[in-house]
C-alpha cells in the first residue's frame, strides 16, 4: 500500500471543473424560460442550482482530503442506512407524478436510490477486496452479492424507478467483474436477470407504453412520443454549431422539464454537434483518467472504488444520451454534472472528491 499522500490527479479534478461549469451554463440557458413562466424568475432554477453545487464543491474538496481507507470502516453502517432510508421513502417519502423517490428533512430533500449508489459501491469494494478470489464461487462467493443488489433494487423500483435499479444493478455487476468474478456466472444468471426485467417492464402500464412508443414515436406523438420528437427535433435543429447559447426554440416548453433529463438535446440544439462532441469528448477524458487512478491505486479496495464511481459515471451518461437520441425508450436518468437535480450533483461531486483522495495514494504519482 503506498503510504504517503501527495497532490491529486489534477487532469481529472480540472475536467470535473470544467463539466461543472459547462453544465451550471446549460442548466440556466434550459430552465430560463420555463422557470420566468413558472415562477415568475428565470434565474429560480440556475439560483437553487448554484447553492447544490458549492455544497457539492465542499463536499467534494473534503471527501478529496478524508482518506479513503477509513470509508471501509463505513461500508456495512453506510449500506444499511442507505437500505433504512429506501424503505422510509416508501413510507413518508414526497409523491411526485405519482412515484415517492423523495426524502426532505427540513427544507431540504433527497433521493435515498443516490444514497444507495455509493453505498453499494463502498460496501462491495471493500468486501470484494477482502474476499479476493472467494468471489470466483458462486454460491458462496458470488450470489450473496446478487442478494443484496436484488433487495435494493426491488425497494428501488418500488418507487417506482427502474432505471435508478438498472444503474446499481448494473455497477454493482461491473464490480464483481473487476474483482474477478467468473464469466460464466454472469451467463448464469443473465436469463433470470432479463426475465426480471421484463417483469418489472410488463407491471407498470406505462413502462409498456414507453417501449411502445420507443419503437414509433410518431404513431404516439401527442402522448408518450411527444418527448422524445420533441428531442429529436432539437438535436436535429442543432446542425454544426448550432442555433447559439440561449436560443433554443424546445425549451420554450416543448420539451417538459429541459433542464433534467433532457438537456443534453437542448445543448445540441445550442451548440450543435461540435458543443456536443466537446461534452461527449470531457467525460471520455474523465473515464480514462478515472480508470487510470484505479489501476494506479494504492491497494484493491481503491482500485475497486474509482472502478465503481467511474462506472457510475459512465453508465449514467451512456443512458441518458441513449434516451434523449431515441437509441432506448424513455427513462428518467440525469445526465452527470448536467441535469438539474441536487442531491444527484451533490453525491457525484462526493463520488468526484473520493476519486481525488484515491490518486493521491496512487503508485502511479509523478
Amino acid at each position: 500500500m503506498v503510504k504517503d499522500r501527495g497532490t491529486f490527479d489534477f487532469g481529472f479534478f480540472l475536467t470535473v471543473m470544467i463539466l461543472l461549469s459547462f453544465g451550471l451554463v446549460m442548466v440556466f440557458s434550459a430552465s430560463s424560460y420555463s422557470a420566468l413562466n413558472d415562477y415568475n424568475d428565470s434565474y429560480y432554477v440556475i439560483k437553487r442550482q448554484l447553492i447544490w453545487a458549492l455544497l457539492g464543491l465542499f463536499v467534494m474538496f473534503f471527501m478529496a482530503g478524508f482518506d479513503y481507507r477509513k470509508l471501509a470502516y463505513l461500508s456495512v453502517p453506510f449500506l444499511l442506512i442507505s437500505i433504512v432510508l429506501l424503505v422510509a421513502v416508501l413510507i413518508v417519502g414526497t409523491e411526485v407524478n405519482g412515484a415517492r423517490r423523495w426524502l426532505g428533512i427540513g427544507g431540504l430533500s433527497f433521493q435515498p436510490s443516490e444514497v444507495a449508489k455509493l453505498a453499494v459501491i463502498i460496501y462491495f469494494s471493500n468486501s470484494l477486496a477482502k474476499k479476493k478470489d472467494k468471489v470466483k464461487k458462486f454460491f458462496t462467493g458470488f450470489v450473496p452479492y446478487l442478494l443484496i443488489l436484488g433487495v435494493i433494487a426491488l425497494l428501488v423500483i418500488k418507487e417506482p424507478h427502474l432505471s435508478g435499479a438498472v444503474v446499481i444493478v448494473l455497477v454493482g455487476l461491473m464490480l464483481l467483474f473487476a474483482a474477478g468474478a467468473k464469466i460464466f456466472h454472469f451467463v448464469l444468471m443473465a436469463i433470470p436477470a432479463v426475465a426480471g426485467l421484463v417483469v418489472a417492464v410488463m407491471m407498470e402500464p406505462y413502462r409498456m407504453r414507453r417501449i411502445v412508443s420507443f419503437l414509433n414515436p410518431w404513431e404516439y406523438k401527442m402522448k408518450e412520443g411527444w418527448q422524445i420528437i420533441q428531442s429529436l427535433y432539437a438535436i436535429g435543429s442543432g446542425g454544426l454549431f448550432g442555433l447559439g447559447l440561449g436560443r433554443s426554440r424546445q425549451k420554450l416548453l416543448y420539451i417538459p422539464e429541459a433542464q433534467n433529463d433532457f438537456i443534453f438535446s437542448i445543448l445540441c440544439e445550442e451548440l450543435g454537434f461540435v458543443g456536443a462532441a466537446t461534452v461527449i469528448i470531457l467525460f471520455i477524458i474523465l473515464i480514462w483518467r478515472g480508470i487510470k487512478i484505479a489501476i494506479n491505486a494504492g491497494d484493491t479496495f481503491g482500485s475497486l472504488l474509482a472502478t465503481g464511481i467511474i462506472s457510475l459515471i459512465a453508465i449514467q451518461v451512456l443512458i441518458n444520451i441513449a434516451v434523449v437520441t431515441s437509441s432506448m425508450p424513455v427513462t428518467g436518468m440525469p445526465l452527470p454534472f448536467f441535469s438539474a437535480g441536487g442531491s444527484s450533483l451533490v453525491f457525484i461531486m462526493m463520488g468526484m472528491g473520493i476519486v481525488l483522495n484515491i490518486s493521491r495514494y496512487s503508485k502511479g504519482r509523478g
